[in-house]
């Protein structure tokens, strides 16, 4: 019998060297807040660049996330990220709510355009609002010296008239003021190579990092994906199939699916990573385990 040339495991003795940053939703209730700050708890030892708070279309969430950044700022040691949008609100309310972001110590604001508040409709400035998440990067940059991230779609913002003035709106916002931008999730590493080709070749010099989407459920990340332009690969529901009344089962395979994503850009030289975690830490810790790195400090989550 002949043997293949022996290939190191595709995980041992990673350098420990990729940097992460971890996304959470303001919870609803005391067990979602509970199991919210479990996750916070969960990660803080892997010492993230930050952790983000979304914010709900139309300002839907407004209070919560305030009150979730606020809490994670005063509470712990992680540096948290507020998200705000352009939705349902005057440039003169954005305005306090970022003032009373900076009060709190939050030095940090993902700044998104944002959802309209009826899934399916088209987004509308407000009369006296910011027309676009580069409007809003250009006044949030006047109020504070913010750290500034945004959005990237490296299969097209579904509202974007092409591809081209995707990737010209994504300029606009770095040149406003942004400091990085993450992108949508994605399920292919080749979709991310491809996309920072076209970004560089814009002369987009900024970080892009990658963020990444641990397939918790199949069925509301394909419910997800169709709402942002996300293509999900038909290999992967052929994975789940036969997994929906096998839990256990199905995480193996969704955190399996995700390392191997990783790892590839990983190998592509990639070194940050943003983890939608849709509060649960399991997943976004075994990966980030495997690309090697550790627990650097105890838990600074309040208990």
């Amino acid at each position: 019998m002949t043997f293949p040339d022996r290939l190191p495991p595709l995980y041992a003795d990673l350098a420990g060297d990729a940097r992460v940053s971890f996304e959470f939703f303001p919870p609803k209730t005391e067990k979602m807040e509970a199991q919210l700050w479990s996750a916070i708890e969960t990660l803080a030892p892997l010492a993230p660049r930050f952790v983000s708070v979304t914010y709900g279309a139309g300002g839907s969430t407004r209070e919560r996330t305030h009150n979730t950044v606020a809490r994670i700022a005063r509470e712990t040691t992680l540096a948290a990220a507020a998200h705000l949008t352009c939705v349902a609100a005057s440039k003169g309310e954005i305005d306090e709510i970022a003032d009373a972001y900076w009060a709190t110590g939050v030095r940090h604001i993902v700044a998104l355009r944002g959802d309209p508040p009826e899934q399916g409709g088209r987004f509308e400035a407000h009369p006296d609002g910011y027309t676009g998440a580069a409007d809003l990067v250009a006044g949030l940059v006047k109020r504070h010296p913010f750290e500034i991230s945004v959005s990237a779609y490296p299969e097209v913002h579904p509202d974007a008239r092409d591809a081209q003035s995707d990737l010209d709106n994504l300029k606009r916002k770095l040149d406003a003021g942004a400091t990085r931008a993450i992108t949508q999730f994605f399920f292919a590493p080749d979709t991310y190579f491809r996309f920072m080709d076209k970004v560089r070749g814009a002369g987009i010099d900024a970080d892009i990092v990658p963020g990444i989407m641990p397939v918790g459920n199949f069925a509301s990340v394909q419910r997800m994906a169709a709402m942002c332009n996300t293509d999900v690969p038909a290999w992967m529901g052929r994975l789940f199939e036969g997994l929906d009344d096998r839990p256990a089962a199905r995480q193996l395979v969704s955190a399996t699916i995700a390392a191997e994503l990783c790892r590839k850009l990983y190998e592509g030289g990639v070194r940050d990573f943003h983890f939608y975690t849709l509060n649960r830490a399991e997943h976004s810790y075994a990966i980030c385990h495997l690309l090697g790195l550790r627990p650097k400090v105890k838990a600074n989550a309040a208990a």
